[in-house]
């Protein structure tokens, strides 16, 4: 059961880093309609894209890492409230005994 969750979690995270990337494209500008004119601005603009790019790419890998820890968080406290609810059920009720007439 845990292998399976693990590997639905890597095939979400791969999801949506695709949907993320298809997004930076889209942001990255269209190269057909740039001015063949101006040569200055094309090249301070394509390192601004660049930076841009690059900022979304470790802002998506920040984004997913931090998700990952919170989901591994949300496992590891699930984890342990089923481990209590085991513990509860197995443990001795002295009380329930003295009501049955079980134990003085």
């Amino acid at each position: 059961m845990y292998r399976e969750m693990e590997e639905s979690s890597w095939r979400r995270l791969a999801f949506l880093a695709s949907i993320s990337l298809h997004f930076v494209l889209g942001l990255s500008g269209d190269s057909k309609n740039t001015n063949t004119g101006v040569k200055a601005e094309s090249h301070t603009s394509s390192s601004i894209t660049g930076t841009k790019v690059i900022l979304i790419l470790v802002g998506s890998v920040a984004v997913a890492m931090f998700s990952f820890f919170l989901y591994k968080l949300w496992q590891k406290k699930k984890r342990d409230e089923q481990y209590a609810r085991l513990l509860k059920l197995f443990e001795e009720d002295d009380e329930l005994e003295v009501e049955l007439g079980l134990r003085d």
